[in-house]
């Protein structure tokens, strides 16, 4: 895998929208996680534990400042996976 392709964005999607207890039409891809979510560094962490369970790839700490909205979490896993 080297780009996230429509069906992986869903499942990280699904992935987030869980971890954070959101809706769908609560989160857009540039929404930020922590300034309009309320996600703590806790629900950061498990978003990054399972993104790596669920892709088997391995996310270095230092991209978790990128992982902010959808858009980063995408680059971050597309990156991971290459």
């Amino acid at each position: 895998m080297t780009a996230v392709t429509t069906d992986d964005k869903q499942q990280i999607k699904e992935i987030i929208l869980d971890i954070l207890e959101l809706e769908e039409d609560e989160i857009s891809e540039t929404s930020l996680f922590v300034e309009e979510h309320d996600a703590d560094s806790m629900r950061l962490i498990e978003i990054l534990s399972s993104l790596e369970l669920n892709f088997n790839v391995t996310i270095e700490q230092a991209d978790m400042p990128r992982m902010v909205n959808l858009a980063g979490v995408y680059e971050v896993v597309s990156e991971a996976a290459r």
